[in-house]
């Protein structure tokens, strides 16, 4: 019984954590976009000249928070 109550704790609180992260992540993702814009306009750099060389990175953390979130998917539904 108690070890049904571990593992409940346990996934609890990695759900919480990957709440945490998937938001974290969102957050960085949209201040590297808004920062990246703004110092483009500074720079008299088109926008879509600024997005295209982003486009690695947000490739990259689109991937990642969609990781995350199935793995947190996986994690409730297994409740």
């Amino acid at each position: 019984m108690s070890d049904t109550t571990e593992l409940t704790a346990n996934a609890q609180t990695d759900s919480e954590e990957l709440t945490l992260a998937i938001a974290e992540l969102e957050q960085y993702r949209e201040r590297l976009v808004n920062d990246t814009l703004s110092m483009a306009q500074k720079a008299k750099v088109m926008k879509a000249q600024a997005l295209a060389s982003l486009q690695p990175q947000l490739t990259q953390i689109d991937a990642t928070l969609e990781s995350l979130r199935q793995q947190q998917s996986t994690l409730i539904s297994g409740n």
